[in-house]
């Protein structure tokens, strides 16, 4: 009697877009996020306090709009959208902080990519 072949798993299509593109959005903020504080205060002049400011109010929404992200997820049934929106809310708030010239619009643009990361994790909302 032959042996069973083991069933072969085929990830979807969408699960291998989303993850290269989960990937490279994941890359470009961690080569970004660690010059944040040396751009700002060495290149802009904001005071250390600045930065703290910054990051405390973008994890603070990053936070707070991911359990709102995930809430409308579940109630819309749908998920695409957040996803999409999340991505490319992202790639603008890494456009709009190479765009930066005063601490205020590192601000916003750390604000956006926060908001980006809220809507992505709507991703993974059962």
């Amino acid at each position: 009697m032959p042996a069973a072949e083991p069933a072969k798993s085929r990830l979807p299509g969408n699960v291998i877009v989303l993850g290269v593109v989960s990937f490279f959005a994941d890359v470009s903020g961690e080569m970004t996020y660690p010059f944040i504080p040396i751009f700002l205060t060495g290149v802009l002049g904001a005071p250390v306090a600045v930065v703290g400011i910054i990051e405390g109010i973008t994890e603070s929404t990053a936070s707070l709009m991911k359990l709102a992200s995930g809430w409308w997820s579940v109630r819309i049934h749908r998920r695409l959208p957040l996803v999409v929106t999340g991505y490319g809310l992202a790639a603008i708030g890494k456009l709009l902080l190479a765009l930066a010239v005063a601490w205020p619009f590192v601000l916003f643009a750390r604000f956006v990519d926060r908001l980006a990361r809220a809507s992505e994790a709507a991703r993974v909302t059962p």
